[in-house]
């Protein structure tokens, strides 16, 4: 396993993350597989894992807290908050309100006393972002979370979130987490160069494409990873998109062969390849999927083999750009854009 320092904090992680989505309902993971889990990870020198409270309606939390008990200080323990938490209104975004609230019900269920790492899920548009940084100095002043972070956020809220920070003498964050993977390169364009600006850490969701990347998605098979059951439109052929990362599949999986290697340690291997990534989350459901992922954490692509990847999908291209999480609002509601 290799270890990076998250930014500037001085903090050492693995490069491959234990993302805990999949324990719980989302995944069908019970609580003895979610620990087998955590604890074949930690033993294969993963230290992070990362979880939000919005997963499964908070069972990832509970589990991933019963997984960790004991061994507490030697995990980066990381959370997320202000996705929607029920129908309540006021039970989701970035206000002072809920992270408060919010922060602390999460606590609860990963029965710890702070988190290393607390990350707002989504940019939050109504919300201010001295009154979000302002509460998370705080909730850092009062010794419950160490560090805190953003998730999907546009490059230029990025930037001006750290405006903020430092217009108002405010703690900044120090970590973005953004969705990359070889048929997702948007990032590279605006917000890894970002993250390198400002110095923060880079943990990267989906690296595997949602499974379009694991390996099981071939032309000529059945389509049956765990993602298409409840996200079937990413893999219905009759889209162009899709099509279009079958076809890029196609020609990855010739490239990793000739080099000896898994689709997998492909995919992983070329996103903590770019020197702005800190960790690549990984989201395993089956201890099988761990261990094939896990089998990724010395991969070091070749000069060559990362040319090939950039031959069949050019750096800072996204196959399917109308699944990115990032948009700003003006681009999906028309009366924020016309008079």
């Amino acid at each position: 396993m290799q270890y990076r320092t998250l930014g500037r904090t001085g903090v050492q992680v693995s490069s491959l993350a234990l993302g805990a989505m999949n324990f719980g309902r989302i995944g069908r993971t019970t609580q003895d597989e979610a620990t087998a889990l955590v604890d074949a990870a930690l033993e294969a020198g993963v230290n992070l894992i990362d979880t939000a409270d919005m997963y499964s309606d908070g069972e990832s939390e509970d589990m991933v807290g019963k997984a960790i008990a004991g061994r507490r200080d030697d995990i980066v323990l990381a959370t997320k908050a202000g996705m929607p938490m029920g129908d309540e209104r006021n039970h989701r975004g970035s206000s002072r309100r809920w992270l408060v609230t919010e922060l602390d019900n999460s606590l609860r269920r990963l029965g710890v006393d702070h988190v290393d790492l607390y990350q707002i899920h989504r940019w939050d548009p109504v919300t201010s972002d001295e009154e979000t940084l302002s509460a998370l100095t705080d909730l850092r002043r009062a010794g419950k979370i160490r560090y805190f972070g953003s998730s999907t956020f546009p490059a230029y809220r990025v930037v001006q979130a750290q405006w903020a920070a430092r217009e108002h003498h405010l703690g900044r964050y120090v970590t973005e987490q953004p969705s990359y993977s070889v048929l997702q390169r948007g990032v590279e364009a605006h917000v890894l160069p970002v993250t390198e600006e400002y110095g923060l850490g880079v943990l990267v969701w989906s690296p595997l494409a949602s499974g379009w990347l694991s390996g099981a998605v071939r032309a000529g098979r059945d389509i049956t990873t765990s993602r298409s059951a409840f996200m079937p439109q990413r893999f219905d052929l009759s889209v162009p998109a899709n099509r279009a990362r079958l076809d890029a599949v196609e020609q990855l999986a010739k490239v990793a062969d000739e080099a000896g290697l898994t689709m997998i340690q492909l995919a992983l291997g070329f996103v903590t390849a770019h020197p702005a990534v800190t960790s690549a989350l990984i989201g395993p459901r089956t201890p099988d999927h761990l261990h094939a992922q896990l089998a990724a954490a010395d991969t070091v692509l070749s000069a060559d083999v990362l040319d090939a990847i950039d031959a069949i999908v050019a750096p800072g291209t996204d196959l399917a750009a109308h699944e990115k999480f990032d948009t700003p609002p003006a681009l999906l509601d028309p009366s924020l854009r016309r008079r």
